[in-house]
């Protein structure tokens, strides 16, 4: 699980004091999968750096629960925090010039992972994210869907109980998108899933609940149809472009 305590971050200029993001508080629940919705510029990748230790909070706190439910605070424990989170990028930074298998290797190391417990990690992360068949393939040379999908293992090779996925469909063809989606919603069963996007189709097509983030400020919050009725909508689009439209205004 992880939650957001009225987290808040800002920036000072030469004039005034002003906010990236302004007293946002929700939580991503167990076996749930959690959209983090709005427009680029939103707000939404401040969320993540704070919630993955990039920056830490002006005010307010980010907690990251282990299986046991025990609560870790992220600007003050971060390394055990951090070990409670599996990390997938927009864009997928992979060492170029070394191959699958030993890139998976060494991530596995990192994380302390040895002898049986490394091997049966490798394996199931291999299986469940279908990278067999370019496992002695150089980063480089991979497609941008098999790319993504090598990211998605790195995050998972130590099976962490939380997933942070920043726009986990970009650039991906339709084929891609079915099989990644997927895979997303594999995951949902055993962790608790933050999904950022900018694309409300995702949120439908994948999350439990949605929030929706504009101009560094938490919106709305619920699932689709809450959203819907509370913003007088007929459809999440219609909500959204009321919500992030009456945002602007002020």
């Amino acid at each position: 699980m992880i939650e957001l305590d009225s987290f808040s971050k800002k920036y000072s200029s030469s004039k005034k004091e002003s906010f990236f993001v302004d007293n946002i508080s929700f939580s991503v629940k167990k076996c749930t999968i959690t959209g983090l919705l709005g427009p680029n510029g939103s707000g939404k990748t401040t969320i993540l750096k704070g919630i993955t230790a990039n920056h830490y909070a002006s005010s307010g706190n980010i907690f990251i629960y282990d299986e046991n439910g025990n609560k870790i605070n992220v600007g003050e424990n971060p390394q055990k925090a951090l070990s409670l989170i599996g990390y997938v990028p927009e864009k997928s930074i992979l060492p170029p010039d070394i191959s699958v298998l030993d890139f998976l290797n060494s991530v596995a190391s990192f994380h302390g992972l040895q002898g049986i417990d490394k091997e049966n990690a490798l394996k199931k992360v291999i299986h469940d994210c279908n990278i067999e068949d370019v496992l002695l393939k150089k980063n480089k040379t991979l497609s941008k869907g098999y790319a993504q999908r090598v990211s998605f293992a790195q995050a998972l090779i130590f099976d962490p109980p939380n997933l942070i996925l920043d726009e986990p469909i970009s650039g991906l063809d339709p084929a891609q998108i079915i099989q990644m989606r997927k895979l997303i919603k594999k995951l949902s069963l055993t962790k608790s899933i933050l999904l950022s996007t900018h694309i409300l189709q995702e949120a439908v097509a994948l999350c439990d609940d949605i929030q929706i983030i504009s101009n560094g400020k938490l919106v709305a919050s619920g699932t689709e149809d809450v959203i819907i009725k509370n913003s007088k909508s007929t459809s999440l689009e219609e909500a959204f472009m009321k919500l992030i439209s009456k945002e602007d205004i002020h």
